[in-house]
Protein backbone atom coordinates (compact mmCIF):
# COMPACT_ATOMS: atom_id res chain seq x y z
CA UNK A 1 0.00 0.00 0.00
CA UNK A 2 1.68 3.40 -1.23
CA UNK A 3 1.83 5.77 2.16
CA UNK A 4 -0.18 9.24 2.23
CA UNK A 5 2.29 11.95 2.48
CA UNK A 6 1.48 14.45 6.01
CA UNK A 7 0.26 18.01 4.30
CA UNK A 8 2.89 19.99 6.21
CA UNK A 9 5.18 17.94 3.91
CA UNK A 10 3.89 18.30 0.70
CA UNK A 11 5.14 21.58 -0.34
CA UNK A 12 8.86 19.79 0.32
CA UNK A 13 8.20 16.76 -1.18
CA UNK A 14 6.69 18.53 -4.39
CA UNK A 15 9.73 20.62 -4.50
CA UNK A 16 12.03 17.44 -4.38
CA UNK A 17 9.77 15.93 -7.11
CA UNK A 18 10.63 19.11 -9.50
CA UNK A 19 14.17 18.71 -8.92
CA UNK A 20 14.66 15.18 -9.41
CA UNK A 21 12.42 15.77 -12.98
CA UNK A 22 15.05 18.84 -13.65
CA UNK A 23 18.33 16.59 -13.42
CA UNK A 24 16.46 13.83 -15.33
CA UNK A 25 15.77 16.21 -17.86
CA UNK A 26 18.91 18.00 -18.09
CA UNK A 27 20.62 14.40 -18.11
CA UNK A 28 22.54 15.11 -15.21
CA UNK A 29 24.67 12.33 -13.87
CA UNK A 30 24.62 11.22 -10.29
CA UNK A 31 27.80 11.39 -8.64
CA UNK A 32 28.94 11.10 -4.93
CA UNK A 33 29.78 14.62 -4.80
CA UNK A 34 26.00 16.01 -5.47
CA UNK A 35 24.38 13.08 -3.64
CA UNK A 36 26.92 14.34 -0.46
CA UNK A 37 25.73 18.11 -1.48
CA UNK A 38 22.36 17.13 -1.50
CA UNK A 39 21.90 15.00 1.72
CA UNK A 40 24.07 18.35 2.99
CA UNK A 41 21.81 20.36 2.02
CA UNK A 42 19.26 19.65 4.40
CA UNK A 43 21.04 20.54 7.08
CA UNK A 44 19.06 23.87 5.84
CA UNK A 45 16.22 22.11 7.52
CA UNK A 46 17.61 21.16 10.40
CA UNK A 47 17.17 22.88 13.78
CA UNK A 48 20.41 24.04 16.29
CA UNK A 49 22.03 21.71 18.24
CA UNK A 50 21.31 22.53 21.97
CA UNK A 51 23.95 23.50 24.80
CA UNK A 52 25.67 20.04 26.15
CA UNK A 53 27.85 19.35 28.84
CA UNK A 54 30.59 17.74 26.22
CA UNK A 55 30.83 17.69 23.04
CA UNK A 56 34.39 16.42 21.55
CA UNK A 57 35.96 15.36 18.62
CA UNK A 58 38.17 12.07 18.98
CA UNK A 59 40.00 9.50 17.10
CA UNK A 60 40.09 5.55 17.65
CA UNK A 61 43.51 4.23 15.96
CA UNK A 62 43.14 0.66 14.06
CA UNK A 63 46.12 -0.99 12.38
CA UNK A 64 46.00 0.43 9.31
CA UNK A 65 43.60 3.82 9.69
CA UNK A 66 41.79 6.28 11.64
CA UNK A 67 38.27 6.04 12.40
CA UNK A 68 37.10 9.88 13.59
CA UNK A 69 33.92 10.20 16.19
CA UNK A 70 32.14 13.10 17.66
CA UNK A 71 31.47 12.46 21.65
CA UNK A 72 28.56 13.45 23.63
CA UNK A 73 27.70 13.67 27.08
CA UNK A 74 25.16 15.42 28.98
CA UNK A 75 26.68 14.82 32.77
CA UNK A 76 30.74 13.86 31.75
CA UNK A 77 31.11 13.24 35.55
CA UNK A 78 27.88 10.51 35.41
CA UNK A 79 28.13 6.97 34.62
CA UNK A 80 26.25 6.86 31.80
CA UNK A 81 24.89 4.73 29.62
CA UNK A 82 26.67 4.08 25.62
CA UNK A 83 24.71 4.86 22.41
CA UNK A 84 27.26 3.99 19.38
CA UNK A 85 25.25 5.99 16.66
CA UNK A 86 26.31 4.83 12.43
CA UNK A 87 24.58 8.23 10.43
CA UNK A 88 22.46 7.59 7.19
CA UNK A 89 23.78 8.44 3.52
CA UNK A 90 23.54 5.53 1.40
CA UNK A 91 26.91 4.21 2.96
CA UNK A 92 27.82 7.20 0.67
CA UNK A 93 27.20 10.31 2.57
CA UNK A 94 26.64 11.77 5.76
CA UNK A 95 29.20 12.55 8.31
CA UNK A 96 29.61 13.47 12.31
CA UNK A 97 29.32 16.92 11.76
CA UNK A 98 25.59 17.11 9.57
CA UNK A 99 24.10 14.83 12.37
CA UNK A 100 25.50 16.90 15.45
CA UNK A 101 22.43 18.24 16.24
CA UNK A 102 20.41 15.10 16.07
CA UNK A 103 23.16 13.19 18.25
CA UNK A 104 23.27 16.19 20.93
CA UNK A 105 19.70 15.30 20.93
CA UNK A 106 19.88 11.58 21.31
CA UNK A 107 22.32 12.59 24.28
CA UNK A 108 20.04 14.44 26.16
CA UNK A 109 16.80 12.41 25.70
CA UNK A 110 18.54 9.02 26.68
CA UNK A 111 20.48 10.65 29.45
CA UNK A 112 23.32 9.42 27.81
CA UNK A 113 27.08 8.87 26.41
CA UNK A 114 26.59 9.07 22.31
CA UNK A 115 29.40 8.19 20.36
CA UNK A 116 28.87 8.68 16.48
CA UNK A 117 30.97 7.78 14.22
CA UNK A 118 32.46 8.93 10.68
CA UNK A 119 32.82 5.33 9.51
CA UNK A 120 34.85 5.42 5.46
CA UNK A 121 32.24 5.74 2.73
CA UNK A 122 31.99 4.21 -0.45
CA UNK A 123 32.63 3.87 -3.42
CA UNK A 124 35.89 4.92 -1.99
CA UNK A 125 35.61 2.44 0.21
CA UNK A 126 33.49 -0.17 -0.67
CA UNK A 127 31.69 -2.73 1.28
CA UNK A 128 32.85 -4.10 4.16
CA UNK A 129 34.67 -1.40 5.16
CA UNK A 130 32.59 0.94 6.86
CA UNK A 131 30.72 -2.23 8.46
CA UNK A 132 34.31 -3.11 9.61
CA UNK A 133 34.96 0.31 11.03
CA UNK A 134 31.83 0.26 12.96
CA UNK A 135 32.46 -3.23 14.43
CA UNK A 136 36.17 -1.85 15.96
CA UNK A 137 34.25 0.72 16.81
CA UNK A 138 32.00 -1.26 19.36
CA UNK A 139 34.62 -3.80 19.94
CA UNK A 140 37.10 -0.81 21.47
CA UNK A 141 34.80 2.03 21.98
CA UNK A 142 36.08 2.12 25.79
CA UNK A 143 39.39 3.41 24.69
CA UNK A 144 37.82 6.62 23.37
CA UNK A 145 36.25 6.55 27.22
CA UNK A 146 38.82 6.23 29.32
CA UNK A 147 38.42 9.68 30.68
CA UNK A 148 34.67 10.08 30.07
CA UNK A 149 32.58 8.36 33.30
CA UNK A 150 30.25 6.10 31.38
CA UNK A 151 28.47 2.25 32.40
CA UNK A 152 28.62 -1.17 30.61
CA UNK A 153 25.17 -0.43 28.87
CA UNK A 154 25.63 -0.29 25.40
CA UNK A 155 23.43 0.59 22.90
CA UNK A 156 23.87 0.72 19.07
CA UNK A 157 21.99 3.31 16.52
CA UNK A 158 21.29 4.41 13.02
CA UNK A 159 19.13 6.05 10.95
CA UNK A 160 18.50 4.36 6.66
CA UNK A 161 21.98 3.21 5.94
CA UNK A 162 23.37 3.41 9.72
CA UNK A 163 20.34 0.76 10.78
CA UNK A 164 22.16 -1.33 7.93
CA UNK A 165 25.30 -1.31 9.73
CA UNK A 166 23.69 -1.92 13.28
CA UNK A 167 21.68 -4.93 11.48
CA UNK A 168 24.77 -6.03 9.78
CA UNK A 169 26.59 -6.15 13.13
CA UNK A 170 23.84 -8.04 14.97
CA UNK A 171 24.28 -11.43 11.72
CA UNK A 172 27.71 -10.65 12.50
CA UNK A 173 27.61 -11.43 16.06
CA UNK A 174 25.83 -14.34 15.77
CA UNK A 175 29.22 -16.12 15.08
CA UNK A 176 31.32 -13.65 17.09
CA UNK A 177 31.10 -13.75 20.77
CA UNK A 178 33.74 -10.91 21.09
CA UNK A 179 30.88 -8.64 19.90
CA UNK A 180 28.65 -7.65 22.25
CA UNK A 181 25.84 -4.69 22.80
CA UNK A 182 22.86 -4.94 24.31
CA UNK A 183 20.30 -3.18 22.50
CA UNK A 184 19.84 -1.85 18.94
CA UNK A 185 17.90 1.02 17.82
CA UNK A 186 17.06 1.50 14.20
CA UNK A 187 15.11 4.34 12.11
CA UNK A 188 14.03 3.42 8.99
CA UNK A 189 16.67 0.54 8.19
CA UNK A 190 17.72 -0.23 5.22
CA UNK A 191 18.30 -4.10 5.70
CA UNK A 192 17.24 -5.94 2.41
CA UNK A 193 19.43 -5.19 -0.48
CA UNK A 194 17.52 -7.05 -2.70
CA UNK A 195 15.30 -4.30 -3.10
CA UNK A 196 11.98 -6.94 -3.01
CA UNK A 197 9.54 -5.10 -0.87
CA UNK A 198 6.31 -4.34 -1.80
CA UNK A 199 7.24 -1.07 -0.42
CA UNK A 200 10.18 -0.41 -2.40
CA UNK A 201 7.00 -0.28 -5.49
CA UNK A 202 4.13 1.40 -4.26
CA UNK A 203 6.83 4.38 -2.10
CA UNK A 204 9.66 4.19 -4.58
CA UNK A 205 8.50 7.26 -6.30
CA UNK A 206 7.27 10.53 -5.19
CA UNK A 207 8.42 10.48 -1.60
CA UNK A 208 12.31 12.14 -1.47
CA UNK A 209 13.94 8.63 -1.38
CA UNK A 210 13.49 7.16 -4.84
CA UNK A 211 14.00 3.24 -6.05
CA UNK A 212 16.26 4.20 -8.56
CA UNK A 213 18.53 6.22 -6.33
CA UNK A 214 18.75 3.52 -3.78
CA UNK A 215 19.64 0.52 -6.29
CA UNK A 216 22.50 3.48 -7.69
CA UNK A 217 23.56 3.78 -3.66
CA UNK A 218 23.81 0.14 -3.51
CA UNK A 219 25.77 0.05 -6.89
CA UNK A 220 28.07 2.38 -5.47
CA UNK A 221 28.67 0.08 -2.02
CA UNK A 222 29.15 -3.26 -3.68
CA UNK A 223 32.13 -3.53 -5.79
CA UNK A 224 32.81 -7.09 -5.36
CA UNK A 225 29.71 -9.03 -7.30
CA UNK A 226 28.02 -10.07 -3.61
CA UNK A 227 24.92 -11.89 -3.86
CA UNK A 228 22.39 -8.95 -2.05
CA UNK A 229 20.40 -11.58 -0.18
CA UNK A 230 23.63 -13.16 1.27
CA UNK A 231 24.42 -9.98 2.81
CA UNK A 232 21.08 -8.73 3.91
CA UNK A 233 20.07 -8.67 7.68
CA UNK A 234 16.68 -9.12 6.86
CA UNK A 235 17.39 -12.97 5.06
CA UNK A 236 20.46 -14.24 7.56
CA UNK A 237 20.48 -15.72 11.14
CA UNK A 238 19.84 -13.83 13.86
CA UNK A 239 20.63 -16.59 16.65
CA UNK A 240 19.33 -17.16 19.58
CA UNK A 241 20.51 -13.59 21.68
CA UNK A 242 19.38 -10.78 19.75
CA UNK A 243 19.65 -7.64 21.14
CA UNK A 244 16.46 -5.93 22.41
CA UNK A 245 15.30 -3.68 19.35
CA UNK A 246 13.50 -1.06 18.73
CA UNK A 247 12.79 -0.05 15.17
CA UNK A 248 11.30 2.96 13.75
CA UNK A 249 9.70 3.15 10.03
CA UNK A 250 8.03 5.72 8.18
CA UNK A 251 4.43 5.16 6.07
CA UNK A 252 5.86 7.02 2.67
CA UNK A 253 9.39 5.81 2.64
CA UNK A 254 10.24 2.80 0.08
CA UNK A 255 12.16 0.74 3.10
CA UNK A 256 8.98 0.43 5.26
CA UNK A 257 7.93 -3.26 4.67
CA UNK A 258 11.47 -4.68 5.50
CA UNK A 259 11.95 -2.91 8.37
CA UNK A 260 8.41 -4.12 9.87
CA UNK A 261 10.21 -7.74 8.51
CA UNK A 262 13.08 -7.34 10.14
CA UNK A 263 11.15 -6.36 13.35
CA UNK A 264 8.83 -9.81 12.81
CA UNK A 265 12.14 -11.68 12.22
CA UNK A 266 13.49 -11.24 15.76
CA UNK A 267 10.07 -11.37 17.11
CA UNK A 268 10.36 -14.99 15.77
CA UNK A 269 13.87 -15.27 17.08
CA UNK A 270 12.65 -14.51 20.63
CA UNK A 271 13.87 -11.20 20.78
CA UNK A 272 12.11 -8.50 23.06
CA UNK A 273 11.16 -5.85 19.92
CA UNK A 274 9.10 -2.66 19.51
CA UNK A 275 8.25 -1.11 16.67
CA UNK A 276 6.40 2.66 15.60
CA UNK A 277 5.46 3.64 11.89
CA UNK A 278 5.32 7.37 11.87
CA UNK A 279 2.62 7.20 9.54
CA UNK A 280 2.44 9.88 7.06
CA UNK A 281 6.22 10.84 6.82
CA UNK A 282 9.23 10.12 4.54
CA UNK A 283 12.66 8.67 4.57
CA UNK A 284 15.30 11.19 6.48
CA UNK A 285 12.46 13.16 8.40
CA UNK A 286 15.04 13.15 11.13
CA UNK A 287 17.13 15.48 9.14
CA UNK A 288 14.06 17.79 8.59
CA UNK A 289 13.23 18.82 12.21
CA UNK A 290 12.20 22.16 10.97
CA UNK A 291 9.43 20.60 8.89
CA UNK A 292 8.51 18.15 10.99
CA UNK A 293 9.21 19.33 14.72
CA UNK A 294 6.89 16.98 16.37
CA UNK A 295 7.42 14.11 14.99
CA UNK A 296 11.01 14.35 15.67
CA UNK A 297 10.24 15.49 19.43
CA UNK A 298 8.45 11.90 19.45
CA UNK A 299 11.35 10.41 17.77
CA UNK A 300 13.53 11.31 20.39
CA UNK A 301 11.17 10.46 22.99
CA UNK A 302 10.64 6.75 21.89
CA UNK A 303 14.72 6.76 21.57
CA UNK A 304 15.19 8.19 25.33
CA UNK A 305 12.66 5.86 26.75
CA UNK A 306 14.56 2.54 25.27
CA UNK A 307 18.05 3.43 26.37
CA UNK A 308 16.96 4.75 29.73
CA UNK A 309 14.40 1.38 30.55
Amino acid sequence: MRGSLANHLSAFVEQVNIAIADAKEAGIVPTPELARERLNGLAAFNTESPEIDLRENRVLTTGTHEIPVKIYSPDKNAALPVLVFFHGGGHMCGDPELYDPMCTKMAIAGHSVVISVDYRLAPEHPYPAGLDDAEFVVKNYKRLLEDIAHNDHLVIGGDSAGGAICTSLTMRKVSDPTLSFDKQFLIYPSVDYTMSSDSMKHNGTGFFLEEARIKWYFDNYFHNDEDPKAVSPLYNDVGDSCPDTFVVVAGCDPLRDEGLAYAEKLREAGANVSSYQFENMIHAFMNIEQLVPDECAKLYELMGEFIKK
